[in-house]
C-alpha cells in the first residue's frame, strides 16, 4: 500500500510521557472516514477515544492492544495525514517497530539498542525501565511476539539480578492457601507508578491547622433548608474557599514543569475522586467569580461523570491544587500526595468536637476541621503555603464571604 504515513502515540495532557494502547477500533485494510475512532489510548487518568482528522485506510497496527508505549512512538500506519514513513520504516516488520522521532524531547538513547550490531527489539518502556533498574537488555529474554522484550521482563531479570527471585517462590506458597495473587489493571499500575514518581521526584513539605466551622456547619444547614436549591456539602464550601484563596494569592496558582514555571491565568481546582477504578482526580475548570451555588452544581455534574466513566480529557487536566477529603472516614489529619504536575494538594480531615480556651480561660466547645496543605518545595515555601493555608482558613471561618460573588479581595 503507498503513500503510507505514521500514526504516533498522542500527548493528551501536560505531564503525560507514554500511553496504553486499550482497543483499535478498526482493522488493516479498513476505510476511516473523518471523526471516526481509530484507537482508544488509556493513561491513568482516563480513556481518550483519537478519532481521525481526515479520511484515509489503515495499513498496520505496530502497537497491539495492552502495550504502553512513550508519547511519540509509531502505533500504526495508513494513508490519512501523519509523519510520512520512510521507506526503511514502512519494510519494517509489524511486530518490531522503529520508533519514530518523539513529539515530545525524548533522549534519542531510549530508541536505539547500545550495542548498534546487535539488534534489540524491546518496548520504549522496557528500554527506560532497564535503564533505571541498570538492566542490560542483551541479558533479558523477551516475551512479546517475536521475542520483544516488555517492561515485565525487565522486572523479572532486575529481580533475579538481586538474588530476589530465588525467594519469590517461596513466599507465594506461603500465602497461597489464604490468599489469591491477580495482577495489576493497566490503570492501577500506572497510579501506582505515578505517585511513586511524584514522592520520589517531588519536594513535598507539609503544613497542617484546624478550621473553627461552627459557623459554616450552620450556614450550610440553612441554605439546605431553602427549597429548590442545589444541596450543598462541606466539600462544595471548601472547594469555593481554595478557588477564592488562589484569586487572592495567584502566586499559588503554578507549577513546576520541566524547569518552568507556568503560572496559570484562570481558577482551576482538582477533587478527589473514589470510584471502582481507583481514586481520580478530575478538574473544576474557570471558577474565578463563580456563586457557591455554581460551583456546586459543576462540581457534582463532574463527579457524576468520573464515577461514569464519561469524564473527558479536559476533565482530567489542568488546575495547581486539589482538595482530597477524607473527612468522612473518621481521620483527624490526611497528609496527601501531590498530584504532577500540581504543586499542592489540601488534605482534608473529619470535624472533631474540642474545648478550647475562651479570653477568660474558660473551655469553650470549638468544631474543628483539620487540614493539610502539602507544597512543592520548588515553588512554594512555609511562608507563601501558610499565607495559602490561613486565607483558606478564613474563609471556611467565615463563610459568608463565599456567597459573594466576583472575585476575592487580594
Amino acid at each position: 500500500m503507498s503513500g503510507m504515513n505514521d500514526l504516533l502515540m498522542p500527548k493528551l495532557g501536560l505531564t503525560m510521557t507514554e500511553g496504553l494502547v486499550a482497543e483499535w477500533c478498526v482493522a488493516p485494510g479498513d476505510s476511516v472516514k473523518q471523526g471516526d475512532i481509530i484507537f482508544v489510548v488509556e493513561t491513568e487518568k482516563v480513556a481518550n477515544e483519537i478519532t481521525a482528522d481526515d479520511d484515509g485506510v489503515m495499513g498496520e497496527i505496530l502497537v497491539p492492544v495492552g502495550e504502553t508505549v512513550l508519547v511519540g512512538t509509531i502505533v500504526a500506519r495508513w494513508t490519512g495525514p501523519g509523519q510520512r514513513a520512510s521507506a526503511e520504516t514502512a519494510a519494517a516488520p509489524a511486530a518490531e517497530p522503529k520508533p519514530a522521532s518523539l513529539v515530545v524531547s525524548q533522549p534519542q538513547a531510549q530508541a536505539t539498542p547500545a550495542n548498534p550490531a546487535v539488534r534489540i527489539v524491546a518496548t520504549p518502556l522496557a528500554r527506560r525501565q532497564a535503564e533505571e533498574l541498570g538492566v542490560a537488555l542483551q541479558t533479558v529474554q523477551g516475551s512479546g511476539p517475536h521475542g520483544r522484550i516488555k517492561a515485565a521482563d525487565v522486572r523479572a531479570a532486575a529481580a533475579r539480578k538481586e538474588g530476589t527471585s530465588a525467594s519469590l517462590p517461596a513466599k507465594q506458597a506461603a500465602i497461597a492457601p489464604a490468599a489469591e495473587r491477580a495482577p495489576a489493571s493497566s490503570l492501577v499500575q500506572a497510579m501506582a507508578r505515578r505517585m511513586v514518581e511524584a514522592k520520589q521526584n517531588t519536594p513535598h513539605f507539609y503544613l497542617s491547622a484546624e478550621a473553627e466551622v461552627s459557623e459554616l456547619l450552620a450556614l450550610r444547614t440553612r441554605l439546605n433548608a431553602q427549597q429548590g436549591q442545589v444541596k450543598l456539602t462541606l466539600n462544595h464550601f471548601i472547594v469555593a474557599a481554595v478557588a477564592r484563596a488562589l484569586e487572592a494569592l495567584p502566586q499559588q496558582n503554578r507549577i513546576w514543569d520541566g524547569g518552568d514555571v507556568v503560572q496559570f491565568r484562570t481558577i482551576e481546582v482538582g477533587v478527589a475522586v473514589s470510584t471502582e477504578r481507583g481514586l481520580m482526580a478530575p478538574v473544576l475548570h474557570d471558577l474565578g467569580g463563580c456563586s457557591l451555588d455554581e460551583i456546586a452544581r459543576r462540581a457534582d455534574q463532574l463527579v457524576q461523570r468520573v464515577r461514569d466513566g464519561k469524564a473527558s480529557r479536559d476533565d482530567m487536566q489542568g488546575g495547581a491544587i486539589t482538595v482530597s477529603n477524607a473527612g468522612m472516614f473518621n481521620v483527624t489529619y490526611m497528609t496527601p500526595i501531590i498530584n504532577p504536575p500540581q504543586s499542592a494538594i489540601l488534605g482534608v480531615g473529619s470535624i472533631r468536637d474540642v474545648f478550647r480556651p475562651d479570653a477568660n480561660g474558660a473551655p469553650v466547645l470549638k468544631r474543628e476541621m483539620g487540614l493539610v496543605l502539602a507544597g512543592d518545595h520548588r515553588l512554594h515555601d512555609g511562608t507563601s503555603g501558610l499565607q495559602f493555608l490561613n486565607r483558606v482558613i478564613d474563609f471556611l471561618q467565615d463563610p459568608y464571604l463565599l456567597l459573594r460573588s466576583g472575585k476575592a479581595d487580594k
